[in-house]
């Protein structure tokens, strides 16, 4: 059945008119009056709900019974990356919210080509926001990841605080590294992650030598250099698809 995004207040039996873009979805599937979809909107389960009205412009449903469903990893990962170059970062957010990312802080690091401020920084994020929407429809999920305003690395490092229910972690090339998957077995692997991962080229030695001063563990995947994104993605796969989900 098809899903739809819908970030407004659901009751089962009520009427409402759907957001653009999920109108939007509706009319390019040619759904009528009678059809029948599945709505979320990022508090919990889902809703089954039917086709009212078609309009030009607008589709009208009536939101039928709420399902207490979920598929959320137990471990909560927060993605802070080095954000990669064209258009990688849409693809690393789609992937990333298929795998259960919790949270993504896109950061401009010393060797990031992407430098974003004001207005482009704001576009970006609601872009990358949508595509996160798009892909929790797609994939299933029923809670759709944060993706926040890219900022420097330097001023969302001053902000990382040590917490005992939660394990910092940074993809690391020096000489401390641990491998990953010794990390993540056991009561650690139930708590909230963050991990920073840099740009292609890495954190330089200096934003590694930062980031282990503020408590982040040197983590290592292994012993092939890998692409800044596909780092990401496997380590948020060890981490998240290692565990089973919430039911």
């Amino acid at each position: 059945m098809a899903r739809f995004y819908c970030p407004l207040p659901l009751v089962s039996g009520q009427v409402v008119d759907l957001p653009p873009t999920a109108a939007r979805h509706v009319q390019v599937l040619r759904m009528q009056p009678g059809h029948t979809l599945t709505l979320f909107n990022g508090e919990g389960g889902e809703f089954s709900a039917e086709v009212q009205h078609m309009g030009r412009s607008d589709v009208r449903v009536v939101v039928g019974e709420h399902r207490d469903v979920e598929c959320e990893a137990v471990c909560q990962v927060h993605l802070a990356v080095g954000m990669p170059a064209n258009e990688r970062m849409d693809w690393l957010v789609e992937k990333a919210t298929e795998l259960g990312v919790h949270r993504i802080t896109p950061l401009m690091t010393e060797r990031s080509v992407i430098r974003l401020t004001g207005e482009r920084a704001e576009k970006k994020q609601a872009h990358w926001q949508a595509v996160a929407a798009s892909a929790s429809e797609q994939c299933g999920r029923n809670r759709v990841p944060v993706i926040d305003a890219p900022e420097r690395l330097e001023a969302w490092l001053a902000r990382q605080t040590a917490q005992a229910d939660r394990v910092h972690g940074v993809l690391s090339l020096h000489a401390s590294t641990q491998p990953l998957t010794t990390m993540h077995g056991g009561a650690v692997a139930a708590k909230t992650w963050v991990l920073l991962n840099g740009p292609e080229g890495g954190l330089t030695d200096a934003e590694d030598a930062a980031a282990r001063a503020k408590g982040f563990v040197a983590l290592s995947l292994g012993d092939r250099v890998l692409r800044a994104e596909t780092a990401a993605l496997g380590a948020l796969t060890l981490l998240t698809l290692a565990q089973p989900s919430v039911s």
